[in-house]
C-alpha cells in the first residue's frame, strides 16, 4: 500500500485508510446488521491487507467495541482516529446522536473510546463537526490540548466542512482535517489544499461517491451529475463506476488518506486492487474536471 505522511503529524498513513463507521451496526443512522464473526474478519483483512490507518467515532455504534474486541491485540499495526463531542441516546428502536460541546462530554468521550478500544492512546482525536461558534464557547481547543497533555492523545484534529473550515484552517490549531470529497461533491476541492498547504494533514471522507445509488448513503442527485457529465465515457474497459471515483480522489495532489468502509471482505479486495492502480492518467482527471466543471459541479472559490 502506498502511504503518505498526514501533515505536521508526522504519521505514516495509508493512502487508503478504512472508514470504521460500516460496522456500526443497525441503530445508527439506518446502519446495516452487522454480525461478531463479520466485523472481526473485515477489521483483520484490513490489517492483513496492509492498511495502516483506521477512522471511527464514539458515536458510531458498535464500531469501537469491535475495534477493541478484534484487533487491539495488534494496536501497533494500526493508526487510530477517533472523534468526540458525540452522545448516543436510546430511542427504542433506534439511536440519536446529539451533540454536546462541553468538556464533561470530551472527557468522557476519550475514556470512553480507550475503554472500548482497549487502548491507552488514541492517535487523531478529531472534533466532530462543530461550528465556530461552538469551538469557541466551549473552550474546545484548549480542552483537546488537555487531553493531548495527558498522553490519552497524540494529536489534534476536526472534521468539518465549509463555511466553518476555512477559519479553522486560518487558526493553525488543527493537525489534519477531515473533508468530504468526491468526483461527485467538488465543493471543498480547493479547501483540501489550503489544508495541506498550512502544514495540516487531509483525510477525505466520500471518496467514492457514498456508494451506488440505494447502497448505504448513496444518494440518487450526486449520481445524476456522473450522468450529466458523461463520466462513462471515461472509463477503463471493466472499471466501474465507483472504481473511478475513489481513482479520482486519488488524484487530488493534496490528499493525504481517504477512508473507505465496508463490511464485505470482497468489496475491501475490490478497493485495494483500485487504489494499488494510483491516480488517474492525468489527461482523463482533467477531462473529468473538465466535463464535471460543465455541468456546474466544480470547486467553490
Amino acid at each position: 500500500m502506498q502511504k503518505t505522511v498526514l501533515g505536521r503529524t508526522g504519521l505514516e498513513v495509508t493512502r487508503l485508510g478504512f472508514g470504521a463507521m460500516e460496522i456500526r451496526g443497525p441503530r445508527i443512522w439506518s446502519g446495516r446488521p452487522v454480525t461478531d464473526d463479520e466485523a472481526d474478519q473485515i477489521l483483520n483483512a484490513v490489517l492483513d491487507a496492509g492498511i495502516n490507518f483506521i477512522d471511527t467515532a464514539y458515536d458510531y455504534g458498535l464500531s469501537e467495541e469491535y475495534i477493541g474486541r478484534f484487533i487491539s491485540r495488534r494496536r501497533s499495526e494500526y493508526i487510530l482516529a477517533t472523534k468526540c463531542g458525540c452522545t448516543v441516546v436510546n430511542c427504542g428502536d433506534h439511536d440519536e446522536t446529539p451533540h454536546v460541546w462541553t468538556r464533561d462530554n470530551l472527557l468522557h468521550n476519550i475514556e470512553t473510546s480507550l475503554q472500548r478500544m482497549k487502548t491507552d492512546y488514541i492517535d487523531l482525536l478529531q472534533l466532530h463537526n462543530p461550528t465556530v461558534e461552538q469551538t469557541e464557547e466551549g473552550n474546545l481547543v484548549e480542552i483537546l490540548r488537555e487531553i493531548q497533555t495527558s498522553g490519552k492523545v497524540r494529536w489534534i484534529g476536526i472534521s468539518s466542512t465549509l463555511p466553518h473550515i476555512s477559519k479553522y484552517i486560518e487558526s493553525g490549531v488543527f493537525d489534519s482535517f477531515q473533508i468530504p470529497y468526491s468526483a461527485l461533491e467538488r465543493d471543498h476541492e480547493n479547501v483540501i489544499s489550503d489544508a495541506a498547504r498550512s502544514g495540516a494533514g487531509t483525510i477525505i471522507r466520500g471518496g467514492v461517491g457514498r456508494g451506488e445509488p440505494g447502497a448505504g448513503l448513496g444518494n440518487k442527485d450526486r449520481w445524476a451529475v456522473w450522468e450529466k457529465a458523461r463520466l462513462d465515457e471515461l472509463l477503463d474497459e471493466g472499471e466501474s463506476r465507483t472504481g473511478f471515483l475513489l481513482r479520482f480522489t486519488l488524484s487530488h495532489p493534496h490528499m493525504a488518506s481517504t477512508i473507505v468502509g465496508t463490511k464485505n471482505p470482497e468489496h475491501l479486495a475490490e478497493n485495494l486492487r483500485i487504489a494499488v492502480k494510483g491516480s488517474l492518467p492525468a489527461d482523463v482527471y482533467e477531462e473529468a474536471k473538465r466535463r464535471l466543471q460543465s455541468v456546474g459541479q466544480g470547486p467553490e472559490a
